[in-house]
């Protein structure tokens, strides 16, 4: 009997260009960043990025996105480079992308794209599998028609024609079937969890929310005392998993949810609504925020405006600001007069900053190290008595 072996083969991550505009309204530094985040896309895609391309523009060129010059300038180190993978910073239409190509000869991808495929290979779950298919259906079917007649060119397009239209509309009909029947599916998971949250009895719920890669699975982890997935890696949670905490005497429901992001595929949010019903019913969220990020700021908003447009906006809140151990600043000198900027903000001064600004109640910690972790629970614990004590008055007894 013949044993098989293993395959020893590393795959080498694909050498990727990522690009971005830089519009007349936008600040230039905000371009880096939403680059330095498509970059972690990419990474946790499995390539490698080699080189980033800006333009400056007023608005997007509707035909490459970018303008003619910078395009000759992208496609010359693609060439020289071996460059396989072109990702751009907005979702793309079907004609930029097939110009893109033909002017580019290389795989081109958008950020939607990019994040639609971080969310396949994260997938697990039968629940969080069919919510990314519907997503990436809903985003193949307008553009069906680019890939025909990319499929054209190739073939010379003589005499495709014909068949070919009528293959579009064969697959567009397939299309339509296949996310009918996924939103069908998507409808009886969704009242089996309702189901499911309805069994659930008198505990109050608590959601951990905050953008992707803050820490919420960590924390999830130390309260639960589980081994819910986490790493360092953007969405390394897609599914949405409670489990039952006790602190001191007081019972309730923890959820850890999937991590929001900037620019985050409308598609996505909609088959993902049935995840985020744990955020919607639950009783008080707990906003996880990343203290080292340099524009953690920018993360609060965006996370604060999903929140918003899920209808959870109101709902009481705990700031977390985690990762304390890895926020660095640089220290300013006694005489020097230029106004402090985030670089130079200690981590005290900061916590004075937003205690005071804040209308939530919030703490620093880091959960990795387990700093300042039992005052967090203390705060978690007493926010909860507090709700339970409103809404159930005669089990006070329980404290």
């Amino acid at each position: 009997m013949i044993e098989k072996k293993e395959s020893s083969i590393k795959v080498e991550p694909e050498k990727t260009v990522i690009v971005g505009l830089s519009l007349s309204k936008d600040k230039k530094n905000k371009v880096h960043e939403y680059l330095d985040e498509l970059e972690f896309l990419v990474d946790t895609a499995g390539g490698k990025v080699v080189q980033r391309f800006i333009q400056n523009l007023d608005y997007p060129n509707p035909k490459t996105y970018v303008g003619a010059g910078k395009l000759e300038e992208i496609a010359r180190y693609v060439k020289a480079a071996g460059v396989e993978m072109v990702v751009f910073d907005d979702e793309l239409t079907p004609s930029q992308i097939r110009n893109l190509e033909k002017a580019l000869d290389a795989k081109v991808l958008d950020r939607t794209n990019l994040i639609l495929d971080i969310f396949a290979k994260r997938a697990r779950t039968a629940h969080a599998k069919v919510q990314v298919e519907l997503a990436q259906y809903q985003y193949l079917l307008p553009r069906l028609t680019g890939m025909w007649t990319h499929l054209e060119r190739q073939r010379g397009g003589i005499g495709l024609r014909g068949p070919g239209e009528t293959e579009i509309e064969t697959d567009r009909r397939i299309i339509r079937d296949k996310i009918a029947l996924l939103k069908k599916k998507l409808e009886q998971i969704d009242k089996q969890k309702a189901t499911q949250r309805k069994n659930r009895g008198k505990l109050i719920r608590v959601a951990l929310v905050g953008y992707t890669n803050v820490g919420k699975s960590t924390i999830m982890n130390l309260l639960s005392k589980s081994e819910i997935f986490a790493e360092n890696k953007l969405f390394a949670t897609l599914d949405t998993t409670v489990r039952k905490v006790v602190i001191e005497n007081l019972p309730f429901l923890l959820s850890d949810t999937v991590g929001f992001i900037r620019k985050l595929p409308h598609g996505l949010v909609e088959s993902f609504k049935s995840t985020l019903d744990e955020v919607r019913e639950s009783d008080i969220l707990v906003h996880v925020v990343d203290i080292s990020h340099p524009e953690f700021e920018d993360h609060i908003q965006t996370v604060n405006k999903t929140l918003a447009e899920i209808g959870a906006g109101d709902k009481q809140t705990i700031m977390v600001f985690n990762k304390i151990d890895a926020y660095k600043w640089v220290e300013k000198e006694e005489d020097d007069l230029t106004p402090a900027t985030k670089e130079n903000i200690s981590l005290d001064e900061l916590k004075k900053t937003w205690m005071a600004k804040e209308n939530y109640p919030s703490i620093f910690i880091s959960a990795k190290k387990k700093e300042n972790w039992d005052d967090f629970k203390k705060l978690l614990y007493n926010t909860i008595r507090e709700v339970h004590a409103i809404r159930y008055p005669y089990n006070n007894f329980l404290y």
